[in-house]
């Protein structure tokens, strides 16, 4: 996730201390459900963003956020969230800002990778979005996704599930 945020001001691991964060989302993100010890503010700043509460991923519980719009989370509520398309989201608090993933987190850098995800990195497929080859993977509980790097350049998103080999 560090390379999607960007601090704008303060330190969000500092407690009692605020802090802004511009988070940019990639086209195709799903951000499983997870929480914060802190009151969260959001607010859309470009894109639509797709924004819900729960313990479970549910597209249907999910609210439309559009450019402008804002939300809160209550510190400890269960969270979860969508870009389609891309959006770039606005958070801020006061510290400590952590995130506590509800299905733990993984990544294609772990020592374990190969028992979580089908797919390595540098391989390269096809998705509905688009052909690319995979840069890394994020997996929380039963949701499985992969960050590509199309030919020019541009990052994106995909399930698992959408993922073709070429």
């Amino acid at each position: 996730m560090s390379g999607d945020v960007e601090i704008l001001y303060g330190d969000p691991e500092a407690p009692g201390e605020p802090f802004v964060m511009r988070i940019r989302e990639l086209p195709g993100t799903i951000v499983p459900p997870h929480s914060h010890p802190v009151d969260e503010h959001i607010t859309v700043l470009q894109g639509t963003w797709y924004f819900g509460l729960g313990t479970e991923f549910d597209r249907n519980a999910l609210r439309e956020l559009g450019q402008g719009s804002y939300a809160f989370a209550p510190k400890g509520s269960s969270m979860f969230g969508f870009s389609p398309n891309g959006a770039v989201v606005q958070v801020h608090g006061v510290g400590p800002f952590h995130i506590h993933w509800r299905g733990g987190l993984h990544t294609l850098d772990d020592a374990d990778a190969k028992s979580v995800f089908r797919y390595a990195k540098g391989a390269r497929a096809t998705t509905p979005r688009g052909t690319g080859q995979i840069v890394q993977g994020y997996a929380s509980g039963p949701i499985v996704q992969y960050e590509l790097k199309s030919a020019d350049g541009e990052h994106f998103m995909a399930s698992e599930s959408e993922l073709r080999l070429l």
